[in-house]
């Protein structure tokens, strides 16, 4: 399985770690390609409108399987774009977080930039309720 990488020069540098430890952990994650940690992230009834699949993904374990095929593309960065990242408070503990990512596939010579949201609830062990990415047209 490849391994997904993290640039650290880029994207995290802007984040406050309070108040989007969920999408930092989601990244750092993802690009070290700790997937079931990043798995792990989504509550169990969460939903995942992936960038790179036309299926509404909606257990863990096709949750882990979309993880595991962007692996098998080889190694992978993914770096928020600056000052792209906003969220609003919805609640006690409820977060929606917004922004551009751009996603590398190093083996492949490809950049795609997309778009996300996620929805958060804080108070949940695994906080990530929503999650929709999708390609910048």
């Amino acid at each position: 399985m490849g391994k997904i990488a993290f640039n650290s020069d880029q994207g995290l540098k802007h984040m406050t770690m309070g108040e989007n430890s969920v999408l930092n952990t989601w990244l750092i994650g993802v690009n070290a390609g700790k997937l079931d940690e990043v798995v792990a992230l989504y509550d169990e009834n969460a939903i995942l409108l992936p960038t790179f699949s036309t299926k509404i993904l909606s257990d863990h374990q096709s949750i882990e399987d979309y993880f595991k095929g962007l692996a098998h593309r080889g190694k992978v960065c993914v770096n928020l774009l600056n000052n792209s990242l906003s969220s609003h408070t919805l609640g006690d503990s409820l977060r929606g977080i917004y922004g551009f990512y751009k996603w590398h596939f190093v083996d492949e010579d490809l950049s795609l930039t997309a778009r996300f949201t996620y929805l958060t609830d804080t108070s949940k062990p695994s906080p990530i309720l929503h999650h929709h990415s999708s390609l910048v047209p």
